[in-house]
C-alpha cells in the first residue's frame, strides 16, 4: 500500500484513509533510542511501519517481521534506511517454531542483543454473527494474535538485557468488546492480561513490559477487512479515525528511558473512546 505524508497545513489531519501518515514531517528525533536494536512484528505496514520509522529517526536499528506483503516490507526498509539506520526483513509465519528460531538466530547474529521487542502482528476477520465464526478462523486468530506472541517473547528473552522493553499492541476492543470482532477482541483481552502478568514476572530482571491499545486507526488491515468505512472512527469524541503517525510516538516513549518507572500499563490512543483500565 502506498504511504504518503499529506498535511496541507501545520497541524492538519491527512486525508482519512487515502494516504495513511507514517510519520509527521515535523517529528524531530532526539536520539532517544540511539544504537538500540528493535524487533517489530507486523512491521511492514500501518502501525508497525510507523513504529519502525519513528524508532529509526530516534537512532535505532530494526528488524521487521512480516508474512506476505513484500512491497510494503521493502517500503519500510527504504524508509528506515532513509533515516540512516539498518533494517532487516524477516518473512515468514510467526506461528511456526522453525521461523521463530530463524528470527532469534538472525537477530542474535546481526544485533547481538535485543533491546526492544514490539509484538504488533495480528489478524482480524469481521463477522456479524458468532454462528459465522468457524473453528479454523478461531484457531488462526488466536494462533497469530496471542499464542505466537507468547512464544516469540519467550524465545527472544535470552538475548534481552536488563533495561530491555517489551511492547505489545492490544486494542480498545480489549476493554469494550466488539460485536463484529468477537474472536479478535478475545485475543486482545488476552494480550492485555499477558502484558500485566509478564510485567510482574520480568520485573526482577528489569525488563519492562507495556502495551498500546489503539482505537480506530487507518491501516491496510482495516481496508482489507472492512467493507464499509464511511463511518470509520466517527463514534469517537474526535469524530475521525487516527493515523499511524499519531500512535507510534507512544511506542517511542515506552521504548525509551522516559518510561523507566512504567511497567504493566496500557496507553490508550483512541480519539476519546473512554475506557477503564
Amino acid at each position: 500500500m502506498k504511504t504518503k505524508n499529506k498535511s496541507a497545513a501545520k497541524g492538519a489531519v491527512p486525508d482519512e484513509g487515502l494516504y495513511p501518515e507514517i510519520i509527521r514531517p515535523s517529528y524531530t528525533g532526539s536520539d532517544k533510542l540511539f544504537n538500540k536494536a528493535a524487533l517489530i512484528t507486523g512491521g511492514d505496514s500501518g502501525i508497525g511501519q510507523a513504529v519502525a520509522v519513528h524508532f529509526a529517526r530516534e537512532g535505532a536499528d530494526v528488524a521487521i517481521v512480516y508474512q506476505t506483503h513484500d512491497r510494503d516490507a521493502k517500503e519500510t526498509k527504504k524508509l528506515v534506511e532513509k533515516e540512516g539506520r539498518n533494517c532487516i526483513l524477516l518473512k515468514g509465519d510467526l506461528t511456526k517454531k522453525v521461523f521463530r528460531k530463524k528470527i532469534f538466530q538472525t537477530v542474535k547474529d546481526e544485533f547481538d542483543t535485543l533491546d526492544i521487542l514490539v509484538n504488533n502482528a495480528g489478524v482480524q476477520f469481521p463477522k456479524d454473527d458468532i454462528s459465522e465464526i468457524s473453528d479454523d478462523q478461531i484457531a488462526k486468530t488466536f494462533d497469530t494474535n496471542i499464542l505466537a506472541m507468547i512464544s516469540l517473547t519467550r524465545d527472544m528473552l535470552p538475548i534481552m538485557p536488563a533495561g530491555g522493553r517489551i511492547i505489545c499492541t492490544t486494542s480498545v476492543t480489549s476493554y469494550r468488546g466488539s460485536d463484529h470482532l468477537i474472536d479478535y477482541s478475545a485475543t486482545k483481552g488476552a494480550i492485555t492480561t499477558f502484558v500485566r502478568s509478564l510485567a510482574v514476572n520480568l520485573a526482577e530482571k528489569n525488563i519492562l513490559v507495556n502495551g498500546v491499545a489503539p482505537g480506530p486507526i487507518w491501516t491496510p488491515l482495516v481496508k482489507e477487512t472492512f467493507d464499509d468505512l464511511k463511518n470509520f472512527g466517527k463514534k469517537t469524541a474526535l469524530k475521525r479515525g487516527g493515523q499511524p503517525s499519531e500512535v507510534a510516538p507512544a511506542y517511542v516513549f515506552l521504548a525509551s528511558e522516559d518510561s523507566s518507572y512504567i511497567t504493566g500499563e496500557i496507553i490508550h490512543i483512541n480519539g476519546g473512546d473512554f475506557v477503564g483500565g
